[in-house]
């Protein structure tokens, strides 16, 4: 039940943004003035339960949500990496982030039950070795030292040269969180965001779940690795797009270089000016022909000219939209988050209406599942609790029969 004493006016203002509006928008939407909203936000008033429940359609959280203390740790976070920074709008980032924080409550709650596998992630400028230049700045990051850094990269985390059939795989046992959000209309692709609890650093991976496309998620999730282990988490971009850019174009650098290591695919281009053969290709080193082509240019095994004529065979048949595989070729998903869940429930250890409270949250439960990136339904509490009422209203019943 509510308590109009114990309104908590942060979760206020963490569930509007989580839901995507502005201050402006909530006030057009439920008929509440932004004065009233942003008084509620800075604790100088209290809303009636009346008006709370005006905005519960909007905000999508439990009643309860409001009225509990704060028990999200103070999570430090970095800069967060946009891949779509310029067509998203700054509130649908704004509320990707608030998400994030979320997810970073329910993994501390999880962690007391699950050992996750261990960060197990070096820095750029160890991959690089001592004798290397330092990585002071983003424009002393040169192509050559990519090239160096995906390959000892894959040395380190002993996949060598081979293809890499399941980036998602890869990243998650490597001890990095990986989800899949709805991002729909908002334009934000995917993005990725270091954070700092306590002493410790977590780095959550956010695939976008409206691609149904397998080869794009692995390039997807190899660009944000790019930033995990190429960029300053310290240092915002937002503001500034020559920077955001030269990120962007980095990040695509190493997905095709840690996707398609040099010497291996060299071997493999047999004949690169073929475009059928891109498609074969394709089913070996699960990439896009479009990145392979341009790995292929950068490498130097194709002429600016016949990289221009593959571009344009691509676009003249369609390629650009829909590739040839790609609806064959399964897309891989994250399956860390969703098995701690099933072991928990499997062994009894936690009930669907815990995790769905996850030590104190009060999230609601569709929150939890996509947050998780679990199947609606998982933790369908109201389904549980029917079931049992049915069977012990059967027994009652038999009770009565042999005891009239």
């Amino acid at each position: 039940m509510a308590r109009g004493n114990n309104f908590n006016k942060d979760r206020f203002k963490s569930a509007r943004i989580y839901a995507g509006y502005t201050i402006s928008e909530l006030a057009e939407q439920s008929n509440i003035s932004k004065q009233a909203i942003s008084q509620f936000e800075n604790g100088k008033a209290k809303p009636t339960l009346e008006t709370m429940i005006s905005f519960l359609p909007l905000l999508k959280f439990p009643m309860e949500f409001f009225y509990e203390k704060d028990l999200v740790k103070d999570v430090k976070v970095g800069n967060t990496f946009f891949r779509s920074l310029v067509s998203a709008t700054k509130k649908a980032r704004l509320s990707q982030i608030e998400k994030t924080k979320y997810l970073s409550a329910i993994c501390d709650y999880l962690e007391t039950y699950i050992n996750f596998p261990e960060l197990n992630l070096p820095s750029a400028q160890d991959l690089l070795g001592s004798d290397a230049g330092k990585l002071d700045d983003l424009r002393s990051i040169t192509s050559e030292d990519i090239e160096r850094i995906t390959l000892a990269l894959r040395n380190y985390w002993g996949v060598g040269t081979e293809p890499i059939s399941n980036m998602v795989h890869l990243l998650e046992k490597n001890g990095l969180i990986v989800t899949s959000l709805g991002t729909n209309s908002e334009k934000v692709d995917a993005f990725s965001q270091c954070q700092m609890i306590g002493n410790r650093e977590r780095y959550i991976v956010v695939l976008g779940n409206d691609k149904h496309s397998a080869v794009r998620r692995q390039f997807t999730s190899a660009h944000e690795l790019a930033h995990i282990i190429l960029h300053n988490w310290s240092t915002d971009t937002e503001e500034y797009q020559e920077e955001h850019r030269l990120i962007e174009k980095q990040a695509d650098n190493f997905a095709g270089a840690f996707l398609l290591p040099k010497e291996a695919f060299i071997k493999d281009l047999l004949y690169p000016i073929n475009l059928n053969f891109y498609v074969e290709l394709k089913k070996k080193w699960k990439v896009a022909i479009s990145p392979m082509i341009v790995r292929a240019f950068q490498l130097e095994v194709i002429t600016y000219n016949q990289y221009q004529h593959l571009m344009r065979q691509m676009n003249a048949k369609g390629m650009k939209i829909q590739e040839p595989l790609d609806e064959k070729i399964l897309v891989p998903q994250p399956m860390v988050l969703p098995k701690a869940i099933d072991l928990l429930l499997t062994n009894k250890i936690a009930t669907p209406k815990e995790l769905i409270n996850a030590g104190g949250l009060n999230l609601s439960q569709d929150m939890v599942e996509e947050l998780l990136g679990l199947k609606s339904g998982t933790l369908n509490v109201n389904g549980q609790n029917e079931e049992e009422v049915l069977l012990y209203l059967a027994d009652h019943k038999q009770e009565k029969r042999a005891n009239p």
